[in-house]
């Protein structure tokens, strides 16, 4: 598995067709500031060119925290115009997360709180270790999340809940959040990275672009009337009938072997 550091806090990883991004600031539980939100916008906008040879992105982080955050000494004494601005690149990117066309798993490697649990909600799946903490307490400091956590909170576990999480603040631990709906699985901490990289590499087996559209047509859908969302899943479905792909997994099926599929 080869490595990079595409900043002093982030580490890439690829391993075939899946890459991995940990964020490496321990000493400060993984907190987001300017510059590392910077490049990994940079880097998640890199990889909407790259959904041949990257199929799966696992986002991870380091020690006892996944994102802890955004690094709030930078809030303090910042005037309007650079609060606001950072608000607007943490939008940028986590909704470049949102829509990438990889499929995406954040492994939460601890805690998770205010914009790195907003990022973990911008993945398809997310999963976490047992010992895992996520929480929005932004209203603790009398403001409320910016990174999403009122809107994709709700679509995750409902109105209720997700009003109970923010206006108390309170966290929740991993075996809640695959009660709530917000996790996919909770692992032993030692076994968080092995079942991600384990998941990422089966999703990454699936023909390429069938996977594309999976994800494409459950987002769009989620924002559509049913009855468009189910025309939206025969137009994809007759348009995945017609790839090379789709012709070879009917044909493996048939002569009982497995696919090869090209992305085609």
């Amino acid at each position: 598995m080869s490595e990079e550091r595409l900043h002093p806090n982030l580490v890439l990883e690829r391993k075939g067709a899946v890459e991995i991004l940990r964020v490496d600031r321990e000493e400060a539980l993984g907190a987001l500031n300017f510059e590392i939100q910077a490049a990994l916008g940079d880097y998640v906008n890199g990889l909407h060119g790259r959904k041949d040879d990257v199929r799966v992105v696992i986002l991870t982080g380091t020690g006892r925290g996944f994102v802890a955050g955004a690094d709030i000494a930078g809030y303090h004494g910042a005037d309007q115009v650079a609060f606001d601005g950072f608000q607007r690149r943490s939008r940028q990117t986590f909704d470049a997360v949102a829509n990438l066309p990889q499929a995406t798993i954040c492994a939460v490697n601890g805690y998770a709180l205010g914009g790195g649990f907003e990022l973990a909600m911008c993945c398809d799946f997310i999963l976490v270790n047992e010992k895992t903490k996520l929480g929005l307490p932004e209203i603790k400091l009398g403001l409320l999340p910016g990174g999403g956590g009122t809107q994709r909170l709700p679509r995750l576990v409902g109105p209720m809940r997700a009003k109970q999480l923010l206006m108390t603040g309170r966290m929740i631990t991993a075996q809640e959040a695959v009660e709530y709906g917000v996790a996919l699985e909770a692992c032993a901490p030692d076994a968080l990275m092995p079942r991600a990289i384990e998941f990422a590499e089966e999703l990454a087996g699936m023909a390429p672009v069938a996977l594309r559209e999976a994800k494409r047509v459950v987002d769009d859908g989620l924002d559509a009337a049913l009855s468009a969302g189910l025309t939206m899943e025969q137009r994809v479905l007759g348009a995945l009938f017609a790839t090379q792909d789709g012709k070879e997994g009917i044909a493996a099926f048939m002569e009982k072997r497995e696919p090869e599929f090209k992305g085609k």
